[in-house]
């Protein structure tokens, strides 16, 4: 634990008084700094990583010879005719399997096929975690935000219930006025309580995904991006088809099935072995040479030919099933992008504005005892609400950017520089 320097320890002692957590600051993420604990702690990128690694070694697996076979094989030689000696003998013999061409070319292009599919299936796992640590970046971002509307909002009202108070103090207002700014403050106060909860819980989701050991209180800082993304509808949709590699991944499985199908099909032709040996026995020695063939009479790979039928035509619909849904995903967050932008450009038109013009009218009315409080609520109520719908218009942008980033693999910041 490190020990705080002197200069500090009035404010520590102090913190200890008031128990206010004065002399530790909970640690801040940026979007970059979380972004690079999650692909460097996360177990999900981690598991798809080693993936990548059983399947590199699923090569050198494919390209190894089979091994030769030995048997060595001794026992008694009893001479029955006149004139044989009786003895010892021994057999050896050396068995190679031939691993033929056509066994053996289309299992390693299955296991190549196995290896880049893996690959791609690691760069989609690493752009999937990327997408997941922003969105829950921006939700806390959102979060922060309403609380902040929220307390906006209660402490608006908390300086009308002193006004009313003072006001039925003095008797020139009802009491029933105070009742009913105590009642409207205590809902205030309970949704700034629930929007701080939120907060928490985007924050544990945050944590749960960049899989780092981070303080127990720990805070994010950034802003939801005004960025926008240019490219037209045609251009985005020939993006996802080149680069997602969910489609690369799906194309790489459809090659491996077409090379274990393939491998099957050669498997018809058994696979001989060829053989050496050496018998000795007390009268002679002879050498052998010989081969063995499997003779395809009741198995005939029927049954494994047809599951690789079977699993090569599943990789090729699921390689036309990720196309669409790729294309339908790309849709989706293009037109939450332009319906998000369309409402934005209108609360940043006048919206916004003329509901914070009402509420200072109404506010001065209500100051001088031209209105009564009802028109400062049903004001801010509008305010409140026009700025909570803006919020969710802006962060609703950025999460189709975020899930159109993802699509297209392109950072858009980038793309706007």
């Amino acid at each position: 634990m490190s020990i705080p320097d002197r200069r500090a320890w009035p404010t520590c002692l102090l913190g200890l008084i008031l128990n206010l957590p004065l002399c530790a600051q909970a640690e801040t993420l940026s979007l970059g700094r979380s972004l690079d604990l999650a692909e460097r702690h996360s177990p999900r990128l981690q598991s798809a990583l080693a993936e990548v690694e059983r399947n590199r070694s699923g090569i050198r697996t494919a390209r190894a010879y089979p091994n030769p076979e030995i048997e060595a094989m001794t026992g008694g030689v009893r001479g029955r005719l006149p004139g044989v000696r009786s003895g010892r003998g021994t057999s050896l013999t050396i068995g190679q399997p031939i691993d033929l061409p056509t066994h053996r070319a289309p299992r390693i292009r299955a296991a190549e096929a196995g290896f880049e599919g893996s690959r791609f299936a690691a760069d989609e796992a690493r752009l999937m975690l990327r997408a997941d640590v922003k969105q829950a970046f921006y939700t806390a971002l959102r979060r922060k935000a309403e609380y902040l509307l929220f307390l906006d909002n209660q402490k608006l009202l908390e300086q009308i219930r002193d006004r009313i108070e003072l006001s039925v103090k003095v008797g020139e207002r009802p009491k029933f006025e105070l009742v009913r700014i105590e009642a409207e403050l205590s809902s205030a106060v309970n949704q700034a309580t629930s929007a701080r909860l939120r907060i928490t819980q985007a924050l544990a989701a945050l944590r749960t995904l960049i899989g780092a050991s981070l303080p127990p209180k720990f805070d994010v800082e950034g802003e939801l991006v005004t960025l926008t993304l240019t490219s037209p509808y045609d251009v985005l949709q020939s993006l996802v088809l080149e680069r997602h590699p969910a489609l690369k991944r799906a194309r790489a499985d459809l090659a491996r099935a077409e090379n274990r199908l393939e491998g099957e099909r050669a498997l018809k032709v058994p696979r001989p072995t060829l053989f050496v040996g050496i018998d000795s026995e007390p009268e002679q020695s002879r050498a052998q040479f010989g081969v063995s063939i499997p003779l395809p009479v009741w198995d005939r790979r029927q049954g494994p030919v047809g599951e690789a039928v079977a699993v090569f035509q599943q990789a090729g619909f699921a390689q036309e099933l990720t196309r669409i849904e790729l294309m339908g995903e790309l849709e989706i967050n293009y037109n939450r992008m332009l319906v998000a932008r369309q409402q934005i450009a209108a609360y940043e038109g006048g919206l916004i504005r003329q509901a914070e013009n009402a509420l200072k009218v109404a506010e001065a009315a209500f100051k001088f005892g031209e209105r009564g409080f009802i028109e400062v609520l049903d004001a801010q109520r509008v305010l409140r609400t026009i700025r909570a719908e803006f919020l969710n218009a802006r962060f609703e942008k950025q999460s189709a950017l975020v899930e159109l980033e993802r699509l297209i693999v392109q950072d858009i910041a980038g793309e706007n520089k």
